[in-house]
């Protein structure tokens, strides 16, 4: 920050204040969390020449308090990838099935809704495909807030549900899917390359059973990047200008993902390997029928709460995801 020329690229310095901030407050959570990890190690050494059954109790829950602030951090600091911080965009969209993965893809949606609201992110829809009888065919929206892509890019994949069917009359069991594909929000100062040559861009009413989300005019907005074939839409802000602006967002972060995916082989720095983005090879199944538990099969995470897990809490198996890396990556500390 002492650097001459600091504050002549605005955007570059904010986003070093944030990771400035992000640095500092977990080193000071480490350093409070040593200390109270010092102050149980005097108290038990007092405790055991005491032989003080009561206060070695109020030990265990002190060092299960810490276990827990620890893990926290751990999972903070595995969020160190270049676009960890960044905010993203969520792309949800049914598998075949018809109104069953249709309605499945809505549950997601509302999942990860409840996720954000307990998080204090805000969720805004951009794009949204209503189905005909119930729930919806795709939808897109943005999560804004800090490392909103760090922690839901370990969503990208394939999840699956089992239940009774509640719109089957004879009552069967029935499999449903739905992929997650999730793309980190680009900040300005990084430049892509677009040129208005290779761009189609076309205008359309929004339509579909969307209800609330949709805007009915003529102004929704659906740009086609000729070279990559990536066709991104917008159709649930109120003016076309408001649109295109928001879908030349999206294009500029898909565009940024498929450039990285050419210049590295690692394909999980900004996406799932294409090996787990297939159907019948899901990340994570929510079953119903015939016992509940969701379980996610990267890491064999189980838990029983399938209605908790359905009503966005989800972090459990984002941190185990995080965790069950090998590797530690660089906080990213600018030079």
């Amino acid at each position: 920050m002492e650097k001459p020329g600091f504050w002549d690229d605005r955007e570059k310095a904010n986003n070093t204040l944030k990771k400035r901030k992000f640095l500092q407050n977990l080193v000071s959570q480490w350093e409070e969390q040593k200390d109270r990890l010092e102050d149980v190690r005097i108290l038990l050494e007092l405790v055991e020449e005491e032989k003080d059954e009561e206060t070695l109790a109020e030990i265990e829950i002190d060092l299960e308090s810490i276990g827990k602030e620890a893990l926290g951090m751990e999972v903070k600091r595995m969020l160190g990838g270049e676009n960890d911080f960044n905010g993203a965009i969520v792309s949800i969209h049914a598998g075949a099935g018809g109104i069953e993965a249709q309605d499945w893809a809505e549950m997601l949606m509302r999942m990860y809704f409840r996720w954000a609201e307990n998080r204090g992110f805000k969720t805004e829809i951009i794009d949204y495909l209503g189905a005909d009888e119930a729930g919806i065919k795709s939808v897109t929206f943005t999560v804004e807030g800090d490392y909103a892509y760090g922690l839901l890019k370990a969503e990208i994949g394939i999840h699956r549900l089992v239940r009774i069917s509640p719109f089957d009359a004879a009552g069967r069991r029935h499999t449903s899917f739905a992929s997650i594909f999730v793309y980190p929000e680009i900040e300005d100062g990084i430049e892509v390359e677009i040129n208005e040559d290779d761009l189609r861009i076309d205008t359309f009413r929004a339509s579909g059973a969307g209800g609330q989300h949709v805007n009915r005019t003529d102004s929704a907005v659906r740009v086609t990047h000729l070279p990559t074939g990536i066709v991104v839409q917008c159709q649930n802000l109120r003016s076309q200008h408001k649109n295109k602006a928001m879908a030349m967002k999206v294009l500029k972060s898909r565009l940024y993902e498929f450039e990285m995916k050419k210049k590295t082989e690692k394909m999980n720095e900004l996406h799932s390997n294409k090996k787990e983005i297939a159907w019948g090879s899901q990340i994570r199944s929510y079953i119903l029928h015939p016992y509940r538990m969701v379980k996610d099969h990267r890491t064999n995470k189980g838990v029983g709460r399938v209605n908790a897990v359905l009503d966005g809490d989800i972090d459990q198996f984002i941190e185990a995801f995080l965790l069950s890396s090998n590797t530690s990556p660089d906080i990213g500390v600018v030079e």
